[in-house]
């Protein structure tokens, strides 16, 4: 890969890496690490010319792997509050910034699947690949998460589901 092709994939993907890598890590150093060893990797690479979508992907799955390598020090390290949060990276008004810092102090498996469905808008299937697990495991953990937010910003029960994380409405009268 080029010094090029490395500085434009930085910048067209590295907010999206920095971004997971901080919502996984909780902690600005331990995301800086990981942005900074997945565009090495990407550096290192000697594949052809991958499209956008690829090389996102590439990313994004390479962060998630540094994530869990560094995850054994992250124990070692407190975590990051929302106010040591990078303007970049804050939520724009307070009612989102409640809501995202709702969403850190869910487990780790939940917070990485809001942040790719909603955050990064990639859709259960292809969250299910980057994380390697079944795209009904990644509706499971989005629906547990949104009930758990629920929780934590203190929402009531109306009797209703929420939608499925496929836009679905499982109450939707289906045509006959």
């Amino acid at each position: 890969m080029t010094e090029q092709e490395l500085s434009n994939a930085m910048e067209t993907y590295g907010d999206a890496v920095y971004r997971l890598a901080l919502c996984r890590m909780q902690n600005t150093a331990d995301a800086e690490d990981v942005y900074q060893d997945v565009f090495l990797r990407l550096l290192e690479q000697r594949s052809g010319r991958w499209d956008g979508e690829h090389l996102k992907a590439w990313l994004l799955r390479t962060a998630l792997n540094r994530c869990a390598d560094l995850g054994r020090l992250r124990r070692r390290r407190g975590s990051l509050s929302l106010e040591e949060v990078p303007d970049a990276a804050r939520p724009m008004d307070e009612e989102a910034a409640e809501l995202w810092d709702a969403v850190s102090r869910l487990p780790e498996k939940l917070r990485t699947a809001v942040h790719l469905f909603y955050g990064e808008g990639y859709e259960s299937g292809e969250i299910g690949a980057l994380l390697g697990v079944p795209a009904a495991t990644v509706r499971s953990r989005l629906r547990r998460a949104r009930a758990e937010l629920k929780n934590l910003l203190g929402g009531f029960d109306d009797g209703k589901s929420l939608p499925e994380a496929d836009g679905t409405d499982p109450y939707a009268r289906r045509a006959e």
